[in-house]
Order: structure tokens, then C-alpha cells, then sequence
């Protein structure tokens, strides 16, 4: 809604276009609630908005800067109703628009993300400072930012300019990579993992992979890593909606049409010669996926494409994670030598995962005292309910078998 808005009134009035969703919104649940649901729920959303939006604007005292737009809306109004398929058609590339409009080369890569995130995807400003690792503070001074810039500016990118879409487009990637990301850890939320937020990651992919100028290798491997981590979800959730280990998780359980895809978008993503952080990333995923049995897993393949990945992206959290494949593949003790070989691991302080990978490979080598001590830390770090009362079942874990060795 707010895509299809911000097409009619101008990207400047980024703010009215919000405005009058939340407008539209409240007003259905008035209405709904007394008249039960139309027809067309979203067809009824969007001529509410529509309509809000004319009437906000023929109220401004500037009107006459206005004018153009209004007349656009009327023949909107007269000429394309909202239940026609070219309308549903229009909403896409209204999103797609929108997306890459978010990403103005003017604003830095974390504010593009940033708007992305809020205008698209809907996150709080909560949500968004936890999936950047940001304070409140400094995300709303983002969206102000970029509110301003938009306001002077009012540019909006056509979605037939492919020059412009390549130079945009990486943000838009992150910004679903982050949108999935915080669904399937559950961050903040009660909820273990957040299905809602990993397809509608995925949707906004897939709308990327049907536009001709988006549709390129390193957009299918991002489709293949989301896929083949959704087909997972369903496995990642005990019946208590807990937390489950990857070892301990039912394979059955794991939706083998979205694995299916997975492979498919992988195989096209390898249609040329560019090899991403998104091909390593899938390809790592794919090869979880193809596993009939965790004890079946190939760790050295993992491993492997581990060690290109951190080539290409030397970041402390792909160390962390190449760690952890190095203790699977080789043991506990060479899992926690390399652990602490992790360049600048004061980055990863805060980081709840880093104590508690060095929590289970301490408890594999059986030493349970001091693999408490690392969940205990994990537990104080996380943020998530979730993996807290996982770090608390794994610390309870080693007291009973310190508690049993005496």
C-alpha cells in the first residue's frame, strides 16, 4: 500500500503515503468489525487509501502543486478499479519500484537498508536497531534522513533503468538477507522462529527474480540460501515451540518441495561466472539439505566452502561459523583451537553464539564445568527467549553431567 501510494503522491511525501496506510487500516478494523469483512479485503484497503490520499491532498493549502497528481488518482480511479489482474500486476512493480527507490545513492548503505526494512517490510525501529546491531536512537535518526532527502529530492527509480538498478541493488539484497534473518532467529520475539517474516523475504526475492534486469545469478543464489533454510523451519521447533539442535531435528519434519526449489534456484544461479557470498551461502545449505542423516553430513565440503567464503568476506561471524565447522569435521579440540584463532574477537562479545559454540565443544570434549561457564555467558548475552531457554537446557545438561562424573 504504501508502495502504490508513494508511486501517486511522489516519494517526498513518503510520510503521507504512511499516514494514510495507518489511516486505512484503522478505519477497517471499525468498519470490519461491524460489517464483517468485504469481499476483497485488500481491494477494499486499497480504494480507502486511494481515496484518503485525494482528499488529504485537495485539502493542502498548496493544492495547486498537487494538481497533477490528482488528476493521475482520478484516472486511476476511473480507469484501472482495484479487482482487475493488471492491478495486481502494478502493485509488483509498484514494490519492486519501491525497493530501489529505498536506495539512493545518496544515503549510505545501512540508511537504504534501513528504509527498506521499515517501508517495505514493516519492522518496528526496534526490530530494525537489533537486525543491524544499531541503537533505537540511531535508526530513527536514519529513517529521518532519509524522510528529508526524499522531501527535496523526490526521485523515484523506474524500474526499466537498468544501469540504476545495478547500482542499487546490493542493498536491496541485504535488506532481505536481514528481513529473513530475523525471522528465522526469532531475535526479539516470543517466538522461536517468525515464518512470516522468512516468506515475505522470500516474496519480495522472487519479485526480484521476475523482473529481467534483476534476474541474475546472484539473485537466484539468495533464492536458493532463503529456500533451502525455509524448508528447515518446520524441524528448527519442538512441540513446546523450543529451540531444536540441528543434530536432534526430525529431517522428516523438513519440506522437501521448498528443498526442491532450492536446488532449482541454485542450479541457475550457477548460469555465468560470478560466485557471491550468496552461491557459498546456499551451497553451503544445500549441502545440509541433500544429508539424509546429520551423522551422513559432508563437514569437509562444509568446510571447504567455508574457507572460500571467509576469502571472499573475512568477517568475525563467517570465522565463527568456519570454526564450528572445523570442530565437526575434526573434532572438539581443533573446533575450539580455531575458535581462538578468530581475528579481533572482541567484535564478537556481544555475540551470545560465540560463548556458546565454545560451550559445546568444551561439553564434547567432556569438560561440562567449564562448558556451564560459556553458556551461562550465552544465556546473559542473548536477547531472544528462545535461544535463552536453549542455552538454559544445554547448561542444565552440564550440571547434570558434571553432577554425574562425581
Amino acid at each position: 500500500m504504501v508502495s502504490y501510494l508513494t508511486r501517486i503522491v511522489g516519494l517526498e511525501r513518503l510520510d503521507l503515503a504512511e499516514d494514510v496506510v495507518q489511516d486505512s487500516l484503522c478505519r477497517a478494523l471499525e468498519t470490519w468489525s461491524m460489517h464483517g469483512l468485504p469481499d476483497n479485503p485488500s481491494a477494499w484497503l486499497m480504494r480507502v487509501a486511494r481515496n484518503r490520499a485525494i482528499d488529504l491532498l485537495r485539502r493542502d493549502k498548496q493544492f495547486r502543486y498537487f494538481a497533477p497528481e490528482l488528476v493521475h488518482l482520478f484516472k486511476l480511479r476511473e480507469e484501472l478499479p482495484v479487482e482487475t489482474p493488471s492491478f495486481g500486476q502494478e502493485i509488483r512493480d509498484d514494490e519492486l519500484r519501491m525497493m530501489f527507490s529505498c536506495c539512493h545513492p545518496q544515503l549510505s548503505t545501512e540508511v537504504q537498508v534501513t528504509l527498506i526494512l521499515k517501508t517495505l517490510c514493516g519492522f518496528s525501529v526496534a526490530e530494525i536497531a537489533h537486525a543491524l546491531l544499531a541503537g533505537e536512537d540511531s535508526i530513527e535518526k536514519r529513517l529521518g534522513r532519509a524522510r528529508k532527502l526524499f522531501r527535496l529530492s523526490g526521485t523515484s527509480v523506474e524500474i526499466s533503468n537498468a544501469p540504476e538498478m545495478a547500482g542499487r541493488i546490493e542493498a536491496v539484497y541485504q535488506a532481505i538477507y536481514l528481513l529473513f534473518n530475523e525471522g528465522y532467529h526469532g531475535s526479539r520475539s516470543e517466538q522461536t522462529v517468525r515464518e512470516d517474516l522468512c516468506f515475505e523475504a522470500i516474496r519480495l526475492a522472487l519479485l526480484l527474480a521476475e523482473h529481467p534486469e534483476a534476474a541474475t545469478p546472484r539473485t537466484h543464489a539468495l533464492l536458493a540460501l532463503l529456500f533451502f533454510h525455509a524448508a528447515r523451519l518446520p524441524g528448527r521447533v519442538d512441540d513446546d515451540g523450543g529451540l531444536v539442535q540441528l543434530e536432534m531435528q526430525d529431517r522428516s519434519k523438513w519440506d522437501a518441495e521448498l528443498i526442491a526449489r532450492g536446488f532449482h534456484f541454485l542450479g541457475r544461479s550457477a548460469m555465468g561466472t560470478e560466485l557471491s557470498e550468496y552461491h557459498l551461502e546456499a551451497a553451503i545449505a544445500s549441502v545440509h539439505c541433500a544429508a539424509p542423516a546429520y551423522e551422513a553430513t559432508d563437514w569437509d565440503r562444509i568446510l571447504e566452502l567455508y574457507d572460500v567464503l571467509y576469502r571472499s568476506r573475512p568477517s568475525p561471524v563467517v570465522a565463527l561459523n568456519r570454526a564450528v565447522a572445523v570442530g565437526k569435521a575434526r573434532g572438539p579440540e581443533e573446533g575450539l583451537a580455531e575458535l581462538g584463532r578468530i581475528p579481533d574477537p572482541a567484535k564478537l562479545r556481544d555475540y551470545p553464539f560465540y560463548p556458546a559454540a565454545q560451550g559445546e565443544f568444551h561439553l564434547l570434549a567432556g569438560r561440562p564445568v567449564e562448558a556451564g561457564k560459556y553458556f551461562e555467558e550465552a544465556i546473559r548475552l542473548t536477547a531472544s527467549p528462545s535461544a535463552r531457554s536453549f542455552f538454559e537446557r544445554k547448561l542444565k545438561t552440564c550440571r547434570q553431567s558434571a553432577a554425574g562424573s562425581n
